[in-house]
């Protein structure tokens, strides 16, 4: 696979007929934070998107609150897949960000092998909702720092101090626009779920 080309280019309709293993992810977060963008760039085929431009009905509804530009929202999922081995592909859903759509988190968690959270330090007391969520339903998850243009800059013990996250949990930086760092991403997030628990 060209990684030079872009998400929409780089379309495989089938699962490689080496791949024995196939593990369901979520990709969670609030609203805003980047999911659709994360899976459009990681996915090998053409990504599903149930995006809805954002009417005057969310006023009131949804926090748009440090969320300059954006007129569209995920009102289902995303879904997209990567072949991160010859033997291994990854089935991406990225959830609805507004705690509206929890019924439909919970019907896309059914099966997972757990998830990655994308927060925004734009708005970083909104993670917590997220993280919430998952850790009612028992889907353990990694952290990802999706570092918007502009955004404040903290250091990642720091972020991990504020989210009050578990020493054990994988947290890192990413750029969901740039396909590189988001495959380290859910390297990082499938070594930690493989990993044997105590």
């Amino acid at each position: 696979m060209d990684s030079a080309l872009s998400p929409h280019e780089r379309v495989v309709d089938y699962v490689p007929e080496t791949v024995t293993r196939t593990v369901k992810l979520l990709v969670a977060g609030n609203f805003g934070v980047g999911k659709t963008t994360f899976v459009g760039s990681v996915s090998e085929i053409r990504p599903l998107r149930t995006e809805e431009t954002i009417t005057e009905a969310s006023v009131g509804v949804d926090d748009m609150a440090g969320l300059p530009g954006k007129t569209t929202t995920t009102v289902a999922m995303d879904f997209g897949r990567i072949t991160l081995n010859p033997r291994l592909a990854l089935y991406l859903f990225g959830t609805p960000g507004q705690r509206r759509f929890v019924p439909i988190w919970e019907d896309l968690a059914i099966g997972a092998l757990g998830a990655l959270v994308l927060v925004d330090t734009r708005r970083l007391d909104k993670a917590d909702e997220a993280l919430s969520i998952l850790e009612e339903r028992g889907v353990p998850y990694a952290v990802a720092v999706n570092d918007f243009d502009g955004a404040p800059r903290h250091s990642l013990e720091e972020i991990r101090e504020a989210l009050d996250l578990d020493p054990d949990t994988p947290l890192l930086r990413l750029d969901a626009r740039n396909r590189n760092p988001c495959l380290q991403a859910l390297i990082t997030l499938v070594e930690y779920l493989l990993e044997p628990r105590v």
